[in-house]
């Protein structure tokens, strides 16, 4: 059995493949010896080749692209077609009794080329394989229908100012997504809608280029470029696309610096120090960044000595600044040339220089109030030392430079000479001591000197004078230190016991010689040598000195050879000691008698026993003291008959009637009104007993109840000048003791009688208080 399956292109304007199975193959073959045919196996196989459809195809009805057959369908309805793969059934669907193939909707070749189907003839019945499947492949025809894009832009690019024609500047690039190896669909020519003639693009490669020389940034810095990209080889009827690109032209140092005028004039104040900021200079140089850097100098030796010119920190600015002291009376004004020079030039373009540009500057000085002016910036004076007050110093002297006749008034400042050792004439400026001078204290005196206008106290100026003390012969030679030494008895005659040296507190004294001279004469217990160096030696005579418990004082005389020649006498120390025979010290006499002179141990220890004790006695007393006090502290403080409690609620004032029941406050049997006569104290010991008298109430008004009491106040005559205001809280009617206030209180005048009740019926508690308040007050004389 052979098959055969045919593939029908439909209507592509004919036939397009087709696909078939091969027939089955006979073939005789015979042996030798044994002719005849021979039938042999049959071998079937699909064999495709590719189909086509054209993209965006959108016909009424489904396109026919192709069609399946095997042989053994016959035509009788027993073969079922089948496809399946990508898009079969929704892009592709097939007859299943005639095998057509149709594509059911428009394909785009951009999304998908082609697609990838397998075809299989079964038995309808038993769905039996009639044929082995086979793959076949349908490609998408590409048309152009996409133009061309450019997915990088828009562009921006640099490129130099003054840059030759070529120059490359970028290259922009556009994509089309149509099939490049399928006609021109994707075949892109690039041209320039915009930016002629200063720009140009290459049209195959699409580099964008210089057309023109010279481009000034300073004239015009920016420029926008459209580039088309046009397909099908730019012929017409292709699609286009553009984009634009910015191109920016950098700077590069082609313009030198320009002062925009030729002559500068400032003015400084005489008194500017140096460093004073005079002016700014600023040369104009259209270039940017380091191309527009500068630098400033000045060209004439005359304004260099006065002035110095730097950049500021942009590198723009010249700052014109004083170097050097002004002086309005011995120049006014001064001239000379700046220069602004470019810190980088860039070689190629020095056909367009010099990069440098010169300018004149006058600055004027201008006349200011100034200090008086010392003639000297320091002054150095010297004064001999010991002089009497009123001794001639020197002299200070200052001008005003500004009006030389003008007054000048000196003084010294109060913390230069804290001692008051001088003073100074305020006309004329002369010093003189006010006190005496000693060398030997103090040698240099740093004094403040003022200089002030009469005319303008506020033109103030110093200078610093030193003054120097001069030495006399005015200190007598003395020993450099006490000198207390020994000698063993054992000595030998002649022998060194001490070296001896002397000081002198004078200058010339310290660097002249000073000569000792000790005991003459035979009696003599040591001999002195002067070593004529400033120092003496201290021997033993041919003769020892006879031992004794004393120490010996030998008296020295030293005097110097200053003008006039000044003596005195010193005494050394000298003991005579037991010596071990090494030489080292065993006992002197003098730390004998000492000893024996001490006191004992035994004493030492008596004394500190009597001490120690009195200090026991003394801890004793205090602590005994300390606990009685604290003993009476606590009992007071268990003293709980007073006890002070303390509210703080504070009322509305004399407006607030609703918080609280104000009559609470009132003691309606102590509110009376005054009765004639004088009345009575309440601080003293009533004269006679009465009954006590209830008072009848009082006013309801707190007010007219304060100023009731007030009123009894300032009319008693036995009270202190002071003025109290005191109130009582009501303790009410049912106690049988009534009030205790003073306010109620039955011995006050006017009070009205109430029924006798005894106080000394409470008790011995209130025999006090019964005192106090129960014997009624004699009447007045």
């Amino acid at each position: 059995m052979w098959g055969l399956v045919r593939l029908l292109l439909a209507w592509l304007g004919g036939w397009g493949c087709m696909g078939r199975l091969a027939a089955p193959a006979r073939a005789w073959a015979g042996s030798r010896g044994h002719p005849g045919p021979a039938l042999l196996r049959t071998r079937r196989s699909w064999v495709w080749n590719q189909f086509f459809v054209i993209e965006e195809y959108a016909g009424p009805e489904p396109v026919l692209i192709g069609k399946l057959h095997s042989d053994v369908d016959r035509g009788e309805g027993r073969t079922k077609y089948l496809l399946t793969g990508e898009g079969a059934g929704t892009v592709f669907v097939i007859d299943e009794a005639t095998g057509n193939i149709h594509v059911t909707k428009s394909l785009d070749r951009e999304e998908k080329a082609q697609y990838v189907l397998l075809a299989q003839a079964v038995d309808r019945a038993s769905n039996r394989p009639l044929e082995p499947p086979s793959e076949f492949i349908i490609k998408v025809q590409d048309i152009n229908d996409n133009p061309p894009i450019f997915p990088l832009g828009p562009y921006h690019a640099t490129v130099p100012e003054m840059s030759n024609v070529g120059t490359s500047v970028i290259q922009v690039t556009a994509h089309d997504a149509d099939d490049p190896s399928y006609g021109n669909s994707a075949k892109l020519v690039y041209t320039v809608l915009d930016g002629l003639p200063f720009f140009s693009v290459d049209p195959q490669t699409g580099v964008v280029r210089t057309a023109i020389p010279n481009m000034d940034r300073e004239t015009q810095e920016e420029f926008l470029v459209v580039i088309q990209a046009k397909d099908m080889g730019g012929h017409m009827g292709g699609l286009s696309g553009s984009t634009t690109v910015t191109v920016t032209l950098s700077d590069v140092n082609d313009n030198p610096p320009k002062f925009p005028q030729s002559l500068y004039q400032f003015s400084v104040v005489e008194t500017a120090g140096p460093g004073t900021l005079v002016g700014r200079l600023r040369a104009q140089d259209p270039d940017l960044g380091d191309n527009a850097l500068m630098a400033y100098s000045i060209l004439d030796g005359e304004g260099s000595e006065a002035f110095s010119i730097s950049t500021d920190s942009q590198g723009r600015d010249g700052l014109l600044t004083v170097r050097k002291p002004l002086d309005f009376e011995s120049r006014r004004s001064y001239s000379f040339r700046v220069e602004a020079t470019n810190t980088l030039i860039d070689p190629a373009y020095l056909r367009r220089g010099p990069f440098k540009d010169v300018a004149s500057v006058r600055v004027v000085v201008q006349d200011a109030p100034e200090p008086p002016a010392f003639t000297q910036a320091a002054y150095h004076l010297t004064v001999p030392e010991n002089k009497a007050p009123g001794t001639l110093v020197g002299q200070i002297s200052a001008a005003d430079l500004d009006s030389p006749a003008s007054p000048i008034r000196y003084s010294i400042l109060p913390h230069s000479d804290p001692e008051r050792c001088f003073s100074i004439q305020p006309e004329e400026g002369t010093i003189h001591t006010a006190a005496p001078l000693d060398r030997e204290t103090r040698v240099w005196h740093n004094l403040t000197v003022l200089a002030t206008e009469l005319d303008s106290s506020a033109q103030v100026s110093r200078v610093q004078v030193t003054i120097q003390t001069l030495d006399e012969n005015d200190n007598a030679p003395q020993l450099a230190e006490p000198y207390d030494t020994f000698v063993c008895d054992s000595a030998a005659p002649g022998q060194l016991i001490q070296v001896i040296r002397a000081l002198d507190r004078d200058e010339v004294g310290n660097s002249s010689h000073v000569s000792f001279q000790g005991p003459l004469g035979p009696d003599a217990n040591f001999t002195v040598r002067d070593n004529r160096d400033g120092s003496a030696s201290l021997l033993l005579p041919s003769r020892p000195a006879p031992p004794r418990q004393a120490p010996y004082l030998v008296p020295i005389e030293l005097w110097d050879w200053g003008q006039p020649a000044l003596s005195s006498t010193a005494t050394v120390t000298v003991s005579v000691c037991r010596c071990q025979p090494d030489g080292s010290v065993a006992s002197c006499w003098p730390e004998a008698h000492l000893s024996a002179a001490g006191l004992s141990t035994g004493a030492l220890l008596a004394i500190i026993t009597c001490v120690g004790a009195l200090l026991a006695l003394v801890v004793l007393f205090v602590a005994l003291r300390r606990q009685k006090q604290e003993a009476l502290m606590v009992l007071e403080e268990e003293d709980v008959r007073e006890n002070i409690i303390t509210y703080d609620d504070e009322g509305g004032g004399e407006e607030d009637t609703e918080a609280f029941d104000i009559t609470a406050l009132q003691n309606p049997d102590g509110a009376a009104p005054q009765a004639p006569g004088p009345p009575t104290r309440r601080d003293v010991l009533p004269w006679a007993r009465v009954s006590r008298q209830p008072r009848p109430p009082g006013p309801a008004d707190v007010a007219q109840l304060l100023a009731l009491r007030l009123r009894e106040a300032d009319e008693d005559p036995s009270v202190p000048p002071y003025d109290s205001v005191q109130v009582y809280g009501y303790e009410g009617r049912g106690s049988s003791c009534g009030s205790l206030s003073s306010l109620g209180s039955g011995s006050e005048a006017g009070g009205v009688p109430g029924p006798a009740e005894p106080l000394d019926d409470w008790g011995p508690l209130f025999r006090t208080l019964a005192e106090l308040y129960g014997a009624k007050e004699p009447p007045a004389p």
